[in-house]
């Protein structure tokens, strides 16, 4: 069995994928949960948070690796 580097950047981005969406997910709720008044319960103060920042950099970092797993023909 053979371990290229095609799967190790493929398991390496569905790793950091699912931790990002776990972690965003459980940040959100902790958000949700903290806001007090309605009116700041939008959608857009939700997304836009400084908190949910490193989860959106850890989804990037994962589909960047996606990209470059699936570009690439083994030859690295």
């Amino acid at each position: 069995m053979f371990i290229t580097m095609n799967s190790i950047l493929s398991f390496a981005a569905v790793a950091l994928l699912v931790i990002g969406l776990v972690g965003n997910g459980f940040e959100m709720r902790k958000i949700r949960l903290s806001v007090v008044k309605d009116e700041d319960l939008t959608s857009k103060n939700i997304f836009l948070n400084k908190k949910n920042w490193k989860w959106y950099a850890l989804i990037a970092i994962a589909l960047i690796l996606w990209v470059i797993s699936s570009n690439t023909n083994g030859s690295i």
